[in-house]
């Protein structure tokens, strides 16, 4: 039975060919996303470069909008690489409406990212909504595209969860097969307009951070699990228990804690503790999942080295990631998001580069890290590889992308430390404020270093991209010697 603690490995599955398509694209647009920051943050130095031609709030929102669906991407990859090991099913039950859904949703997003780059904006018409922008920050695309999104995820949604009612039922697959319904239902409430702009904002932070930070997390917490099982051959019932704690404090975490960003909408003012409490709670199941499966896979290699029987680690990138992930995510949806959204803290830090500084470490540590570690265990299987190792190029790629990330995180810091310091504790938070603390020292030389780091993260990712696209031959090839 997969519900056994290993699980059984389905290499050639039609299934897994299709979660690579999703991985290629998915890289193509985080190779996007990473040029657009360099671009918007050369605009934050340099106002003037490309002014008129490929303006800041461009730059920016395609920066933003390529991080969010190039993730949705590799998400989606991720469930398809995990579907035929989790159920036992090697074929999908829709199989050639998944890849039909895959190149309608490429085919809009195409679209969308034309529109960003070459028409803009538009007059404020209902038109522009539905056709150019729908001009809220995370959720810019046309109310189309909108659409198309939603039926994209409805038929993966379909698909997985047919393919799961006719196969094995594991504990991983059942908490993912409920967070996908809440990943497609929750992006709904992004979908309309009101005319009270406080009552418009509390259903965009609905969509921000339930769909997000609370649905997201757990989708992370279900390809932990089954990375871990897949790469140490962890108890299935430990990765399974820290999974359902990790739902229960969640989807329970989640929604209280969007009230640390009610307050400022109008909303009572004790929503201020109970959002930051509660904010700071998601990451933790993560951790302790990773830190007992740790804790039990060590022991259990000591036992086995004393008695020359001990296993090498799987898939030695997939594990590095993994590892990255369990202690980015605490740092920085946790860590970073804990010590700015505390009430008597956040007064002064919200909208500042406190809030750049979190997104960008939170994103990176949170999700980033897992969905690569996933591309890297497609890769093993497409090749069919027993065990792969890290190469340089590997190594290269993780310590560049998250030494960038981190780098930029800390100059985001400073920046905000700046603003906080200046322009709301001294003078004010006024306008000219505001303008004053952009041109100081400390500002600008933190800004500076965000670009710094940024290529440096581009660099590394440059070194991802090689290596993903020579690790499985190198691979299989050193395996067939």
């Amino acid at each position: 039975m997969l519900s056994s603690i290993k699980t059984n490995v389905i290499q050639d599955s039609p299934s897994k060919k299709l979660a690579m398509m999703y991985f290629r694209v998915a890289l193509v647009l985080f190779g996007a996303q990473l040029l657009m920051g360099l671009i918007a943050g050369l605009q934050f130095l340099y106002p003037s470069f490309l002014y008129g031609i490929f303006d800041f709030s461009v730059s920016r929102m395609v920066h933003i909008n390529a991080l969010v669906v190039w993730m949705l991407y590799a998400m989606i990859g991720a469930v398809y690489l995990m579907l035929p090991d989790e159920t036992g099913v090697r074929v999908p039950v829709a199989i050639g409406l998944g890849k039909l859904a895959f190149w309608v949703l490429t085919a809009a997003v195409t679209v969308v990212v034309l529109v960003y780059i070459f028409i803009q904006v538009g007059p404020g018409k209902e038109s522009t909504i539905w056709f150019i922008n729908e001009g809220r920050e995370y959720l810019e695309a046309p109310r189309w595209a909108d659409i198309g999104i939603v039926v994209v995820v409805l038929i993966f949604y379909a698909n997985v969860f047919f393919t799961y009612l006719k196969g094995e039922k594991t504990g991983i697959m059942t908490v993912m097969v409920a967070d996908l319904m809440a990943l497609a239902g929750l992006y709904l409430a992004g979908m309309f307009f009101t005319d009270n702009i406080s009552m418009d904002q509390y259903w965009w932070w609905w969509v921000i951070h339930l769909w997000v930070e609370a649905t997201w997390e757990v989708f992370v917490g279900a390809l932990a699990a089954y990375g871990l099982i897949r790469v140490i051959n962890a108890k299935r019932e430990i990765v399974e228990m820290w999974l359902w704690i990790e739902v229960l404090m969640l989807f329970g975490s989640g929604i209280l804690g969007l009230g640390h960003h009610y307050f400022w909408i109008g909303t009572p003012e004790y929503w201020w503790e109970i959002g930051a409490l509660f904010s700071a709670l998601e990451p933790v199941p993560l951790v302790a999942m990773f830190v007992h499966v740790l804790y039990d896979w060590g022991k259990e290699q000591g036992h086995a080295d004393a008695h020359g029987k001990g296993t090498a680690i799987a898939n030695g990138p997939v594990m590095a990631w993994i590892s990255i992930n369990a202690f980015g995510n605490f740092l920085g949806a946790g860590i970073w998001g804990f010590f700015h959204t505390l009430p008597q803290v956040n007064i002064y830090t919200h909208g500042s580069q406190f809030t750049a500084a979190h997104g960008h470490l939170a994103f990176f540590g949170a999700y980033a890290t897992i969905l690569i570690g996933m591309m890297y265990l497609g890769i093993q299987d497409s090749y069919g590889i027993h065990r792969m190792k890290a190469t340089f190029k590997s190594k290269m790629a993780m310590f560049l992308i998250t030494f960038g990330v981190v780098g930029m995180t800390v100059a985001l810091t400073i920046a905000g430390y700046e603003q906080v310091l200046v322009e709301r504790a001294e003078l004010g938070a006024g306008w000219q404020a505001y303008f004053t603390a952009q041109n100081l020292p400390w500002y600008i030389q933190a800004q500076i270093w965000r670009e710094i780091m940024g290529v440096v993260t581009f660099v590394g990712f440059l070194y991802l991209v090689w290596d993903l696209l020579t690790i499985g031959k190198t691979a299989k090839a050193a395996e067939e010697a």
